[in-house]
């Protein structure tokens, strides 16, 4: 990454995010944060990567939540070349990264 996010700036939102106690608190806290397309991006890359290591196919996943190809394509390099962060998250959630 060209850019170095390891900012106080950023530090100060992660511990923002780290301090909200549920999800109600993150609705909160996000919806006045992001706009309602960045929170929806972000909750379909989350999606695209669940549905990636699923083993669902391109095809399968753009039907069903709406991401182009190039959101898909990138959302797997990260999966495949990335620091790991979706598969710390899978693992810390288990199960619940199964389809609805």
């Amino acid at each position: 990454m060209s850019k170095n996010i390891r900012t106080p700036a950023v530090d100060h939102l992660f511990e923002a995010i780290l301090s909200l106690k549920d999800s109600e608190e993150c609705y909160t806290f996000f919806e006045d944060i992001c706009t309602v397309n960045e929170l929806l991006s972000l909750s379909q890359r989350f999606e695209v990567a669940k549905m990636l290591r699923n083993n669902k196919t391109y095809l399968e996943i753009a039907e069903k939540t709406g991401a182009s190809t190039a959101t898909i394509s990138r959302v797997n390099r990260s999966l495949n070349y990335g620091n790991d962060g979706y598969d710390m998250v899978f693992s810390r959630i288990g199960n619940k990264i199964t389809e609805d």
